[in-house]
């Protein structure tokens, strides 16, 4: 038998998709929101497929505020969108 894949839901498109293919959005032991790039950093994380159209979701469904139980400032948000846009390209 192979190896489980670690599978991960969006919080955007509700999809289950491997780890691997996911960005993980973390919320610090600081309650600051990042991007994790490492999948390796300390905190609460949440997952979102590579796509914008994910982010957009997580955004308006506020997929993330739920995740991490507390609210997300819009400034947080443009700060994700921008370093999200840097690392799928």
């Amino acid at each position: 038998m192979g190896k489980k894949i670690p599978l991960r839901q969006c919080v955007g498109c509700g999809e289950m998709r491997p780890k691997k293919e996911m960005m993980r959005v973390i919320k610090t032991p600081e309650d600051e929101i990042v991007l994790d790039l490492t999948g390796k950093q300390n905190g609460r994380g949440a997952y979102l497929c590579r796509q914008k159209e994910c982010l957009n979701l997580a955004v308006k469904s506020k997929g993330l505020e739920r995740s991490f139980k507390m609210s997300i400032d819009k400034s947080i948000y443009e700060k994700l969108q921008k370093e999200y846009e840097g690392s799928i390209e």
